[in-house]
């Protein structure tokens, strides 16, 4: 998309899973007394112990029940709807607690650790965030140096707001080992990582955090005191572990798009009870225009984050290794969708959706985590934008290669020339979905194949203006990323809506609404974004915003004296 073209065998047809009725034990779990306690239920905990929700992706083999992607993200999508305090808990344990074994551990390690951890007999966690090193995992001070002998480690630090940290018996511990430089001869400092076990000695952890939301599930400091960790401990090499650690991250995300979906389906049904039965000024409230708005588009972020999730993990199913923006961006949308949904059901209902009672009220305060942690919204929306970036630069490195030897090249360049003139008279490029999408969506085929050659042709024309310069920018990264989002979007939604005309099911006309109606707005707000990242106005506008916030910072505070003169 970031070259303005489309691969359609990524996302054309849209995946298909076996359905498969996952039971839960929903009856036995009370999110609002989960709330209150501040901690899972031990019923509850015993419950999905039993039924084996704590080791979903590990191998049966070893204990698991092992799951696919796809049905992994209807299980946490099940989980979703009902208790994202539960939600956290299974996720903290499984998606980055352990993933890092399951994904990266050698064979003795996956047989040593993942049987008791499938079970829940022993949970995980995942340490990397510390006090002075959040988004800038790289920054961390935790040490782990290796003993002469070179049969163990030693680990030094503390982690803080760790999901799990009070629970755990196993960690997943990122650190900082010295490492000489194999060019230089001179010593650095690695991130490496390393299976901690409890037992170890020199691990304890602090009182449960006091939080806002997503209270049922346990948040503590882990401390790590001379605790000595054998060398086979160590997740594959030394200095290695920032890979491990953005490797879990990435795999892990898509989850949180399919547990969102859940939680906006069934934040929506209590908005359908409550407009369907609630009467004012003689008529049931869902028969007023203003109510009928926010329904629909409420529904319609439920649709999108839904057809990300299972995109992606279809995707991944298939065998697919390169999925890390896409995950990015099922993160960032579906954090953003259920906020606002969930906002919009309160509103809704009114006085009734600010009561505790209602149960809403705790759903948007679990719900506001999501756009902070396992990387926040504004730093994944660098990462999609920067990504996207790199793959569009190294396609204009070829391109000027190509242009050293113009007549050896004479087709590709001019290929590649007529393309560029077409773009800047607004001529189609010749990009078209035509055979792919269900001849009824053809217009919002257009749409996106118009607003994918507009990006492409932005996106060319900025990295031949900034350069590598182009990772300070972050007011136009934001617009970009803004802009890949609404895209990606827009490719799902058309490739879900596609898939359900042509099989004809019932709700196909509803999908196409819904598909429809996404791509005429979001193709709006991509030609507005890409509008304001070309036009010159825009650049005062970031000047004046970036002058403004200096001044407060400068200040202290709001800089305008008060209205009144005190």
């Amino acid at each position: 998309i970031f070259k303005g073209q489309i691969a359609t065998a990524q996302v054309f047809p849209y995946p298909s899973g076996k359905p498969e009725e996952i039971m839960l034990i929903s009856e036995v779990n009370d999110p609002a007394k989960n709330d209150a306690l501040e901690k899972v239920e031990d019923h509850t905990m015993e419950g999905l112990k039993e039924m084996g929700a704590f080791g979903l992706q590990v191998p049966a083999d070893l204990g698991g029940l092992g799951l696919s992607n796809t049905q992994y993200a209807r299980l946490v999508e099940i989980v979703g709807s009902h208790d994202l305090g539960v939600g956290i808990t299974l996720g903290a344990h499984q998606s980055i607690g352990f993933k890092g074994i399951l994904l990266f551990g050698n064979p003795a390690q996956k047989e040593k650790y993942l049987p008791k951890l499938a079970t829940g007999e022993h949970l995980a966690a995942f340490c990397l965030t510390e006090p002075a090193s959040g988004s800038d995992a790289a920054s961390i001070k935790t040490t782990a140096v290796q003993s002469p002998c070179g049969q163990y480690f030693t680990l030094n630090g503390s982690k803080i707001w760790i999901s799990n940290g009070g629970l755990a018996e196993i960690f997943t511990v990122f650190a900082k080992t010295p490492m000489k430089d194999p060019k230089t001869g001179e010593m650095k400092d690695k991130i490496s990582a390393f299976i901690v076990e409890r037992s170890f000695g020199g691990v304890t952890h602090g009182p449960p955090e006091k939080k806002m939301g997503i209270k049922a599930s346990n948040t503590a400091e882990v401390y790590f005191d001379n605790v000595r960790v054998p060398a086979d401990c160590l997740l594959t090499e030394v200095g290695g572990g920032f890979k491990v650690a953005m490797n879990i991250l990435n795999n892990g995300r898509f989850g949180m798009a399919a547990a969102l979906s859940g939680t906006m389906k069934g934040v929506i049904t209590k908005a359908v009870d409550h407009a369907a039965n609630r009467t004012q000024f003689g008529n049931k409230i869902h028969n007023y225009g203003a109510i009928q708005e926010k329904m629909a588009r409420m529904t319609m972020l439920q649709y999108v984050t839904e057809s990300m999730a299972y995109m992606i993990s279809g995707n991944m199913d298939s065998g697919a290794t390169e999925f890390q923006i896409e995950a990015a961006i099922s993160k960032i949308f579906a954090s953003e969708a259920a906020w606002t949904v969930t906002d919009e059901c309160i509103q809704i209902m009114g006085g009734m959706g600010f009561m505790k009672d209602a149960g809403v009220e705790r759903v948007m305060r679990d719900l506001r985590i999501f756009r902070i942690f396992e990387g926040t919204n504004d730093i994944l929306r660098l990462f999609v934008a920067l990504n996207g970036f790199q793959n569009a630069g190294n396609q204009l490195k070829s391109l000027q290669k190509a242009l050293k030897n113009p007549l050896g090249n004479a087709g590709l360049l001019a290929g590649e020339l007529t393309k560029r003139a077409k773009r800047k008279a607004g001529l189609s490029t010749g990009l078209t979905l035509q055979g792919t999408v269900h001849p009824e969506l053809a217009q919002s085929g257009e749409l996106t194949t118009k607003a994918i050659e507009q990006f492409g042709a932005v996106i060319e024309e900025l990295l031949i203006k900034h350069g590598k310069k182009i990772i300070d920018e972050q007011f136009v990264l934001k617009r970009v990323a803004d802009s890949a989002i609404d895209l990606y979007a827009m490719v799902v939604v058309l490739s879900r809506a596609s898939r359900s005309l042509s099989q004809g099911n019932a709700s196909a006309q509803h999908e196409k609404m819904l598909c429809e109606t996404w791509c005429v707005e979001a193709h709006d707000r991509i030609m507005q974004d890409i509008k304001s990242l070309r036009s010159s106005q825009s650049r005062q506008l970031f000047k004046n915003l970036r002058a403004i916030s200096s001044a407060v910072v400068e200040n202290g505070g709001v800089v305008a004296p008060h209205p009144l003169g005190f």
